[in-house]
C-alpha cells in the first residue's frame, strides 16, 4: 500500500473498486469473520449473491466449493488468502479515508465561520 500525503487527497488507490460495492463488502465481511467458509444459503439473504460471487471468485478472492452434506447438495464459500489480504488493505485505506475525514472536520476552521452565517434573502 502506498504512503503518501494525506492532505488535500480526495482520491484513496486503496479503495478496491471490487471490494467497494456494498454488497461484496457484506459478503467478504461475512466470510472473513467465518474462516471456515459459509454455505451459500446463508449468503443469499445479503444481495443478489450469484453476481457478486461471480466478481470475487474471478478476482481470486473467494472460493466456491459445491458438495454435499447428507445427500443434500451444498455450496460453501470462502475468503481466500488473497481475498483477506485486499480486504486488509481496503480496511486499512477506509481508515484512513475516516481519519482524514475527521481531521478536517476538527482542524476546519472555515466551518464554523460558515455555520455563523446567516442565509440571504435573494
Amino acid at each position: 500500500m502506498k504512503t503518501e500525503s494525506t492532505e488535500g487527497r480526495f482520491a484513496y488507490e486503496g479503495l478496491d473498486r471490487v471490494i467497494h460495492e456494498r454488497a461484496r463488502l457484506s459478503l467478504l465481511t461475512s466470510l472473513i469473520t467465518n474462516p471456515k467458509g459459509v454455505i451459500f444459503n446463508d449468503l443469499k439473504q445479503l444481495c443478489s449473491l450469484s453476481r457478486h460471487l461471480r466478481v470475487l471468485e474471478t478476482e481470486g478472492m473467494v472460493k466456491i466449493v459445491k458438495g454435499h452434506d447428507k445427500n443434500r447438495p451444498q455450496t460453501l464459500c470462502q475468503i481466500t488468502p488473497e481475498g483477506r489480504k485486499r480486504y486488509l488493505e481496503y480496511l486499512a485505506t477506509l481508515e484512513q479515508v475516516v481519519k482524514d475525514a475527521a481531521k478536517g472536520a476538527v482542524d476546519e476552521p472555515e466551518a464554523s465561520r460558515l455555520r455563523a452565517l446567516k442565509p440571504s434573502k435573494a
